[in-house]
């Protein structure tokens, strides 16, 4: 399941666009977090996790997960702005809070510098009665896996 360069997974590159920026030029939270989100879902991807097997809202499922996954928290901080034409390297770290929650930090640099810091929470719950679970297998799967690199440079 996993790729040949496994650190790639929690590795991505993204280039502020204009149309990421508000009035002021530069990126605002909401934005950020959006990133955060899609930074965790190709990660997802390249894991070897399609999103129709994670996300309930995908109409083309012919099997619903039973397990959604919603956020119940999440964190923007700016050490910098991050303005139109900044090539920036997102760097994931996941981490398991309990058996039925993890977070994932995103960490947004600029060269070698941390330019922002976004984290999104998420919680297990059965689909149907709402109520908290277990993660599902393959999100723990992704998680151990995550945690193997956690106290491994990456190339920056």
């Amino acid at each position: 399941m996993l790729k040949k360069n496994s650190k790639l997974w929690l590795i991505h590159k993204r280039k502020v666009r204009f149309g990421d920026t508000d009035a002021a030029g530069v990126m605002h939270f909401h934005q950020l977090l959006r990133w955060c989100h899609e930074a965790w879902e190709e990660s997802l991807q390249c894991f070897g996790l399609p999103a129709n097997k994670i996300f309930p809202c995908n109409l083309l499922n012919e099997e619903i997960p039973e397990i959604a996954l919603p956020i119940i928290h999440c964190e923007a901080s700016f050490q910098k702005p991050l303005q139109t034409g900044d090539k920036l390297e997102l760097v994931l770290t996941p981490k398991r809070i309990d058996s039925s929650s993890f977070q994932v930090t995103t960490k947004f640099h600029i060269a070698k510098d941390e330019a922002a810091q976004g984290l999104i929470r998420h919680v297990a719950i059965n689909a149907k009665t709402r109520q908290r679970c277990q993660l599902p297998e393959n999100i723990d799967r992704w998680l151990e896996a995550s945690s193997l690199f956690l106290n491994k440079p990456f190339p920056l």
